[in-house]
């Protein structure tokens, strides 16, 4: 059996916008839907552990609306017991591809990520992709000819948020792919400051300043991403290199996007698994499904 795209559910509108979108996500990559919902035995202090009926009601509300909104995805569903965290990552084992909603239950407002969804982000090791609560299957496609929102018309770019000093194989692969599956452009962002006189940046780029130095940067995204042109040429490329913090850069190039990609490093630290802070910049902030994907 090919392995299926998971969603993880709650209950939450988050995770049942992120059950939709990952039923529109398996039907791309023709892949059946897993929906997991995890549950604790052992809960918080002052609050029982949930029934199996509110359990078989988890699951039951996202089945149907899935079967409603895309009935020709194939789904199946199961309960597994643990902390969040730890029982999706165990069971994303077995998928090609994890989404989860983004915002937290906790009341915050603005684009608060819960700590489940930071958690599998952080410690996964395939892509997991977060959904805010809203998120419409039209919001991934341009606007009708009137303004209006549509389901008819092409997709909005797939934006790649870029490291030019760490140009990663997974990460651009997986971006180049969900453009492709969209038929949608890919729109390949990288960010560039002056360097320090302790940094000067890959080759002889660090020697030129201002335009010249975007220039430069941009002939150096052209050499990385040739190959990948090559390997789908049917994907349309934009390319930006802008100037300023890449945290700031990309969230404003993922404005109108129907995904925006970025990487995350897989090596242990110190302080343990983390995120990286232009990542975790875009889960936060960013307004699009964000897709992080693992690399060495």
């Amino acid at each position: 059996m090919l392995p299926p795209v998971m969603a993880g559910v709650d209950g939450s509108a988050e995770s049942l916008a992120a059950a939709e979108w990952a039923a529109r996500e398996a039907a791309r990559r023709d892949r059946p839907l897993r929906l997991v919902h995890a549950w604790n035995q052992q809960p918080c202090e002052g609050a029982g552990p949930p029934s199996a009926a509110a359990q078989r009601r988890v699951l039951r509300q996202a089945e149907d609306r899935i079967r409603r909104t895309c009935p020709g995805v194939e789904v199946d569903a199961e309960q597994v017991e643990g902390p969040a965290t730890g029982a999706l990552l165990h069971a994303a084992e077995r998928a090609e591809l994890v989404v989860l909603g983004s915002r937290g239950r906790s009341g915050f407002t603005g684009f608060v990520v819960g700590s489940v969804a930071l958690g599998v982000v952080a410690r996964a090791t395939l892509p997991v992709v977060l959904v805010r609560a809203g998120e419409e299957a039209s919001d991934e496609h341009l606007p009708a000819g009137d303004g209006s929102p549509s389901t008819r018309t092409g997709y909005q770019d797939v934006v790649l948020g870029l490291d030019l000093g760490d140009p990663c194989d997974e990460v651009i692969e997986f971006a180049f792919e969900a453009a492709r599956l969209r038929g949608a452009r890919l729109h390949i962002v990288h960010a560039w400051q002056e360097p320090s006189p302790l940094g000067l940046g890959p080759g002889e780029i660090g020697l030129v300043h201002g335009p010249e130095q975007a220039d430069e940067w941009l002939g150096f995204l052209d050499a990385v991403i040739k190959v990948w042109r090559d390997k789908y040429p049917e994907v349309e490329v934009v390319e930006t290199v802008a100037e300023g913090r890449a945290r700031s850069v990309l969230v404003r190039a993922a404005t109108g996007a129907s995904l925006l990609v970025v990487g995350r490093r897989t090596s242990e630290r110190p302080a343990g698994p983390r995120t990286g802070p232009v990542t975790h910049a875009a889960v936060q902030h960013v307004g699009c499904p964000v897709a992080v994907v693992p690399h060495e």
